[in-house]
């Protein structure tokens, strides 16, 4: 990819790994994130998407986010192209970006998209390494 940016790569990345059975891999020549390698709930587009030239996140969201989100922060928040009428939600990366937003609204494009037993598995922290016996 031309211009990709490893910090914003690295940061989205380290926000998607915290996640339970997460995947990458290329869709549309750009980083997807997938559970279960089946069903994608974020991709980056670090160099902007058709014509748009600032980074920006596509992402699932619960219903009546994207809405609520664009409506009172259109400077941050955007209905996506393709995606948008889904409900999915677009976060623009350049300037200022706020990474405890990027990580809320990445673990609610999780929630909205991972099967509820996988859910329900990450929220009692049976997942996490620290629940091993030693």
């Amino acid at each position: 990819m031309r211009g990709e940016r490893p910090d914003l790569l690295d940061r989205i990345r380290a926000v998607c790994a915290d996640l339970p059975d997460v995947t990458e891999r290329l869709s549309h020549g750009t980083p997807n994130f997938y559970v279960r390698g089946r069903k994608a709930f974020v991709t980056v587009w670090p160099d902007g998407h058709h014509g748009e030239t600032f980074a920006q996140l596509w992402c699932a969201a619960p219903d009546g986010a994207q809405a609520l989100l664009v409506g009172s922060d259109p400077d941050v928040y955007f209905r996506p192209p393709y995606v948008g009428g889904r409900g999915w939600l677009g976060v623009r990366l350049d300037g200022a970006v706020d990474w405890d937003d990027v990580r809320d609204v990445c673990e609610d494009a999780f929630r909205c998209v991972a099967p509820a037993a996988l859910v329900a598995e990450w929220d009692d922290g049976s997942d996490s390494p620290l629940d091993a016996d030693g």
